[in-house]
């Protein structure tokens, strides 16, 4: 039960950090206008597939599945996209406050390390915050690196109050925190299991009043042959098909209908499977696609009902359940959440 705790509270820490920094770049995007509208986005989108990542983790952990095999990671890509979504933290609100703090990276070419791109990012952000909150009065945040002995060492340093050696001792501890009831105790001790995991480690060097240096080591992986991720399916120009989008979440059925309207498909909505129902009466369809958890009729179940009347009929089943196991005479293909657009519409083409 403790470690579910702890665990409970690292995820809480974690989802806190995304939804913070996302809701920053929304107000950096307002204020800044369209001129850097682009960069905004790619933030957004980037922090909501972490999230989706973390939810992953957690179904993992609940399944006690292990992880999935780690990827090809540019450091100094990375610590660049920690820095600018943290941006609203290091930069705007410090400002309004008075306090000027400035964030420089100079990691120049390092080599590439094998791990997980999101619980990577989850530690320099907490880092990059940690530091943050050290700089109460100003200073700066440097990432510097190098390599040798088969390893790659990645150092942050801040210019701030700095730690007692008593703190120091006890920083990577669950549940130590100086900040009072502002921390949770959990970022620098998350950081450091997800350092383990790597096959690395995180070490601090700290004085009061001069300021702390966490230092990070990567084990260098022997032939990495860089893995590219799978390209997002591309849509061939499909013809216009009449599609039926089922969902009980509004936003989500807002958005998908919304998506596939401008891509010239003729989209009917529904909020739940007895809604969908009525819709055979009087319309044809040349797919469905549905959400699985709806309350009263899921979208396995709906789908068995619609399998009454036209067995032909593709069916698209959204599930935000990773382990979903489904009838495939039932349902001819299944998307987890999040997907992007371009995939759903490469699965209709694909089926009709």
């Amino acid at each position: 039960m403790e470690t579910l705790g702890r665990m409970t509270m690292g995820m809480a820490h974690d989802f806190n950090n995304l939804l913070g920094g996302i809701l920053g770049h929304v107000e950096l995007w307002r204020h800044e206008g369209h001129q850097s509208s682009e960069e905004h986005l790619d933030t957004i989108e980037q922090a909501a597939r972490d999230g989706a990542e973390l939810i992953g983790k957690i179904q993992r952990y609940i399944r006690q599945e292990a992880r999935s095999t780690f990827e090809h990671i540019d450091l100094t890509a990375l610590v660049s996209e920690c820095i600018s979504f943290t941006k609203p933290y290091w930069f705007n609100e410090p400002r309004r406050q008075g306090i000027d703090i400035d964030v420089q990276s100079t990691l120049g070419e390092l080599p590439s390390i094998e791990g997980s791109a999101p619980e990577l990012r989850d530690v320099f952000v907490n880092l990059i915050l940690n530091a943050v909150y050290a700089l109460n009065a100003g200073g700066s945040i440097s990432f510097s690196g190098h390599s040798e002995a088969g390893s790659v060492y990645v150092l942050v340093t801040d210019t701030g109050t700095g730690m007692s050696s008593e703190v120091q001792k006890h920083v990577f501890e669950p549940l130590y925190s100086t900040k009072g009831e502002r921390g949770t105790g959990m970022g620098l001790a998350v950081a450091a299991g997800i350092m383990r995991e790597h096959g690395g480690a995180i070490s601090v060097s700290s004085a009061l009043g001069k300021g702390t240096t966490f230092t990070l080591s990567f084990p260098i992986q022997a032939n990495i042959e860089e893995t590219k991720p799978d390209p997002v399916p591309t849509s061939k120009t499909a013809e216009s098909r009449s599609v039926l989008v089922v969902d009980d979440e509004e936003m989500v059925l807002n958005v998908i209908s919304r998506l596939l309207s401008i891509r010239g498909h003729n989209v009917t909505k529904a909020s739940s499977g007895q809604e969908a129902l009525t819709y055979f009466d009087k319309s044809s369809f040349d797919i469905v696609i549905t959400d699985q958890g709806m309350p009263e009729m899921s979208g396995r179940e709906l789908a068995f009902q619609i399998r009454k009347e036209q067995p032909d009929l593709p069916i698209i089943l959204l599930t935000g359940d990773t382990d979903l196991s489904v009838d495939s005479q039932t349902i001819n293909q299944v998307m987890t959440k999040p997907f992007r657009i371009d995939a759903v519409e490469a699965a209709i083409v694909a089926l009709t």
